[in-house]
């Protein structure tokens, strides 16, 4: 609000004859552009799958609010068990599964299986049945090309849109187009996320890509976290009531250095979906290796220092789409540009023979530039944050300029408006201000005089009276009608114009979406393999040789990554199994000698699943039930792969029951190799060197381990006493001493019990307390 007032001389403080004052409110230093505020909260990432099933064949397609993209899976064979279908869901998680009403019974039962799984809660997705109708191959195709994407230029003919679509899209997919087609029907039915917008306002849809399972690593979520890959514990601030959890002592955790939030969301996917495609795993360790190397440190950390700058551009890209951009926006907008030119540049630098790098560098193009530029030159940052609302520098529209000139120029000009004003008014009224309030436009206020009492008082002889606001009247004048007509509501014209602008560039960056997605996906990539290398140079890391000619696994020297940060000295360890040569290792070995850490069970799915290329890791299989049972269980299993042959997976089995080899309950050939781990004993004492060699194991040195774990010395003579007695097959007898301690505080619980009656008292019957106390307690002391 504009204010300007004039007082004459009849005011004994006030200013002077001909004297005018104007305030307005004073502006606080606010960040420029060099200074982004941080990013707003986001709302909780949800993800909607649609699936379909026909014919032993699965259609996905999902939608992801997180960075409103619809991710599709080309259709691909699935067993009646659903097996791929439950791989899927396991992975990403979905607050709702969309599927046709007219199912065949293998997805009926499967799908009343998953609503019915209560160890999912709160997380058990809802389950919607559409009609069969709205999974249509030609109405599913049409909502598919008539859909309102921010990515497609609006000159594209209708010829050029399922052009592009169909180079994004498998169209020859059916199964999943008709799940694409029923996606958006839901999608349009529940409006997910514009639920309080205007019904023309739509979904946002920033983009199509491409999900597969092929040719990757199949792990059990359980194999997560026994390896303490992931390890989720309660967060202790307790300001992170979101999600109350933070990452623990884990692999992703101690590799976890992205310097962007994008960077952490695909470390961890990499971690959920590890590949199996050699070509890629080179190409990333490529990235890795370069950057490694003493000369291409100042390189890395410098990229590293602009990935800081790399923020949440997906969601920027929504609200504009809806158009709820915030000024925070257009400066993290701004800044996530500039550092990408600078990511291109300094890629453009570096050698071409690496994808990554000529990947950014030609992918990276100047739609950028042209970005950076307009938003350089047309927002008003300052301004901007000054007034919480979008404005634009000078220079951009001559007839915004105007009107800005003339909102500057108003206190003088109020000010001569004023005292003319004044000189019209009752001699009674001391001063009088002019003021221009937006949308209500300019009024004439004048202080309540202490006659003014009833609202009848207020009315004052060519003036309209408006309203009563701080003991100050506000009155419609002729002349402040004069200047409605004449200068309009300026504040709200310039408003209007500015957010036109803002609506045309919105524009202008929408349509070229396209190159500010890809700078996300490799942006995220180039964080990823930046924080693995500072982790391979800090944790002193080799590079692995993958080759398709070797069947199996050789690691030498190879290191638990966690162990060997929380104890004092680690001791590395080499393994190998090759083709048809131990391929199945059964590792014994005393006590705490380091077997569990060698390896890190999951029988059943093990059993079930494991092929010639998957790699077993059994810990101590059969602890925990009878050693009769366990020891039987634990030989069938080893059996079991054994008996496969050339086919048997690659095994490695730590476990105390000696007795496996002992009594040679396995097979003898090739396959098996026993090892153990290398110990020395020094009189008492047991010595470990933590170093895997051949041979089994003579003895477990449970009292050794026992001593270590602080137990009373009478209590490890008393087990290795009870050891021999089975292992010689003697009776086992209660300790004497014991025995004779337990006898004695029997007898004196019952002299205190004879003590304590009273003979004399009538209701005393002697022969219960003989046949309920004395009787009872004879068997325990005789």
């Amino acid at each position: 609000m504009a204010s300007v007032a004039a007082t004459p001389a009849r005011t004994p403080n006030g200013p002077g004859p001909g004297e005018a004052s104007a305030s307005f409110p004073t502006v606080a230093s606010v960040p420029g552009p060099q200074e982004p505020e941080e990013e707003g909260e986001e709302e909780p990432a949800e993800i909607h799958l649609c699936v379909l099933w026909n014919s032993g064949y699965l259609g996905i397609a999902y939608y992801d609010t997180s960075d409103s993209t619809i991710h599709f899976m080309p259709d691909a064979p699935d067993h009646e068990s659903l097996k791929l279908l439950q791989r899927v869901l396991d992975e990403i998680d979905p607050r709702s599964v969309v599927t046709s009403a007219k199912q065949d019974e293998n997805m009926t039962r499967f799908l009343g299986k998953l609503a019915s799984q209560e160890h999912r809660e709160p997380k058990r997705p809802e389950i919607i049945f559409l009609p069969s109708v709205d999974f249509g191959l030609e109405i599913s195709k049409q909502r598919l090309l008539s859909g309102n994407y921010s990515f497609i230029p609006d000159s594209m003919t209708t010829t050029e849109k399922i052009l592009f679509l169909s180079s994004i899209i498998p169209f020859d997919c059916l199964l999943m187009v008709r799940a694409l087609g029923g996606l958006l029907k839901f999608l349009g039915r529940r409006r997910i996320g514009v639920e309080l917008e205007e019904y023309n306002v739509s979904v946002p849809i920033l983009g199509f890509k491409k999900f597969v399972l092929t040719n990757l690593v199949s792990i059990d979520q359980d194999t997560y976290s026994v390896l303490q890959i992931f390890k989720s514990e309660s967060h202790p601030s307790v300001y992170k009531v979101a999600s109350g959890l933070k990452e623990g002592l884990s692999l992703f955790g101690i590799l976890n250095r992205c310097r962007c939030k994008w960077g952490e969301k695909l470390l961890r996917l990499w971690f959920t979906r590890p590949t199996q495609d050699l070509g890629e795993l080179n190409s990333r360790l490529d990235v890795i290796q370069f950057f490694l190397l003493p000369q291409n440190l100042d390189m890395a950390q410098m990229l590293h220092r602009l990935l800081g700058h790399i923020k949440n551009v997906p969601l920027i890209l929504k609200r504009m789409k809806l158009s709820h951009t915030k000024v925070s926006d257009w400066q993290v907008l701004y800044k996530t540009v500039y550092s990408a030119l600078g990511l291109r540049d300094a890629c453009r630098s570096l050698p071409q023979s690496i994808q990554l790098f000529q990947d950014i560098a030609q992918e990276f193009s100047d739609d950028l530039h042209h970005i950076a530029s307009l938003i350089g030159k047309v927002v008003d940052f300052e301004g901007s944050l000054a007034e919480n609302r979008f404005t634009v520098l000078p220079n951009i529209d001559p007839e915004i300029d105007e009107k800005k000139r003339r909102l500057m120029g108003l206190p003088s000009f109020l000010t001569e408006v004023a005292r003319k004003e004044l000189e019209n008014l009752d001699s009674r009224i001391p001063s009088c201000s002019v003021i221009y309030i937006p949308l209500i436009g300019f009024l004439l206020s004048i202080p309540r005089l202490p006659s003014m009492v009833e609202t009848s008082d207020f009315e004052i002889e060519g003036l309209d009276f408006m309203f009563l606001s701080e003991e100050k009247l506000h009155y419609r004048s002729a002349r402040t009608k004069e200047l409605d007509a004449l200068l309009g509501d300026l504040h709200c014209d310039i408003r209007d114009q500015e957010t036109l602008l803002m609506h045309q560039l919105q524009c202008q960056v929408l349509a070229r979406a396209a190159v500010l997605t890809r700078v996300l996906d490799l942006a995220s990539r180039l964080d990823v393999l930046l924080a693995l290398a500072s982790a391979a140079r800090d944790y002193g890391y080799s590079r692995p040789r993958y080759s398709p000619q070797l069947l199996g696994v050789r690691i030498q020297n190879g290191r638990h990554p966690l162990m060997e940060l929380c104890a004092r000295t680690f001791v590395p360890n080499s393994a190998e199994c090759g083709r048809d040569i131990g391929r199945v290792k059964v590792i014994t070995g005393p006590n705490s000698s380091g077997k569990s850490i060698y390896l890190k069970q999951q029988v059943a799915k093990a059993v079930n699943n494991a092929t010639e290329r998957s790699l077993v890791l059994v810990d101590e299989f059969g602890k925990g039930t009878n050693t009769v049972d366990g020891l039987a269980l634990l030989a069938a299993v080893i059996r079991h792969w054994l008996a496969l042959g050339p086919t048997c997976p690659h095994v490695f089995v730590a476990t105390n029951f000696l007795s496996l080899v002992h009594l040679q309950l396995l097979p003898q050939g090739p396959l098996v190799q026993y090892l153990t781990m290398e110990t020395c004993e020094d009189g008492d004492d047991l010595v470990f060197f933590y170093q895997v060699c051949e041979g089994v194991a003579r003895a477990s040195h449970a009292s050794h381990t026992a001593t270590q774990a602080g137990l009373p010395e009478k209590l490890i003579a008393r087990g290795k006493q009870v050891s021999d007695l089975i292992r010689s097959g003697k009776p086992i007898k209660p300790v004497q001493e014991l025995l004779k301690e337990k006898q004695m505080e029997n007898c004196q619980t019952l002299v205190d019990k004879f003590l304590k009656l009273d003979l004399e008292d009538p209701s005393l019957d002697l022969d219960i307390f003989m046949s309920q106390e004395v009787l009872p307690a004879a068997t325990t002391i005789l």
